[in-house]
């Protein structure tokens, strides 16, 4: 982590989040209502997802902190992989709501040039979704937290909507009233993009895939230049939430003596931890071996 403040800074940014989303629906449903302005009606509508998702997301970081016990031996981190999958399935639903909203609209010709106020409304959105994305991202990142991540780009992904309904505003305003609900609809594909790829990462998580080559080379390397291990048998780690977990089967003197056996198992797990980030549990196997 960059500052020792990082881990609080992940108990309090979903409720900034939430905060937010929340004044978001509100500031955009009325201006919406006033200016009659559909695509900000759905972006409105999207801030409500958003809001929704912080909640889920608020409860997922706040179990998963939860300790192992009698029936989660490896902890309670995989929720947050489930509230990533959630986070995605609310913005599809939100999408394609809007989507047939906007069919219909054009469809039917109910559609019409919103007043000018609604640009406002749209740019304090841009700016607002933004800050709370890169705020977000960097205390996701620094906290290797699945589930923050995914907020943060359900704000992101609210940012990029709010730039579409902006540009549907203005060409409705100079005269082609169409453009508004074609910028929902435009708004709309960018949200389902976002939540399938919430949803494929979040099954990845529960997958229990892999690490990164690069990460795996990292763990590799520490174990290879700890004293009094002559090789490696196997070696795989995955992700629990926000925490890797390794599993190592190394070659040892098979004259060695037991504690000289714990006092290797204790000193590669210690390098680990220190050497690479977010080792949640290293688990080490002696596999003795007759040296000639």
């Amino acid at each position: 982590m960059k500052f020792p403040h990082c881990p609080e800074c992940r108990n309090q940014v979903i409720w900034y989040a939430f905060s937010m989303n929340l004044f978001m629906v509100f500031f955009k449903g009325m201006l919406s209502v006033l200016t009659g302005c559909a695509a900000l009606m759905a972006d409105a509508l999207h801030s409500s997802a958003d809001a929704i998702a912080s909640m889920v997301t608020m409860f997922s970081v706040r179990f998963s902190g939860k300790p192992a016990d009698e029936d989660h031996a490896y902890g309670h981190g995989k929720i947050e992989y489930i509230s990533s999958a959630i986070v995605g399935i609310i913005l599809l639903i939100g999408a394609v709501y809007i989507i047939v909203g906007a069919v219909w609209s054009v469809i039917h010709g109910q559609y019409g040039a919103p007043d000018p106020m609604a640009l406002m409304g749209a740019g304090v959105s841009v700016l607002a979704n933004e800050i709370m994305y890169r705020y977000q991202s960097c205390v996701g990142r620094e906290n290797n937290s699945p589930a923050i991540i995914a907020n943060a780009w359900d704000n992101r992904s609210d940012a990029i909507s709010s730039i579409a309904v902006m540009f549907g505003i203005g060409l409705a305003i100079f005269g082609y009233p169409v453009a508004d609900p074609l910028a929902a609809a435009g708004v709309a594909l960018v949200i389902v993009h976002i939540g399938i790829e919430l949803i494929r990462d979040a099954v990845n998580g529960l997958m229990d895939t892999s690490l990164e080559a690069e990460e795996l080379r990292q763990i590799y390397n520490v174990v290879r230049t700890t004293g009094g291990i002559l090789g490696i048998s196997y070696m795989r780690a995955r992700t629990v939430g926000d925490e890797v977990h390794v599993e190592i089967s190394v070659e040892v003197d098979g004259s060695m003596y037991v504690y000289e056996g714990d006092v290797i198992t204790k000193a590669l797990n210690d390098r680990i931890v220190s050497s690479v980030g977010y080792i949640g549990r290293v688990y080490v196997f002696l596999t003795p071996v007759e040296i000639v």
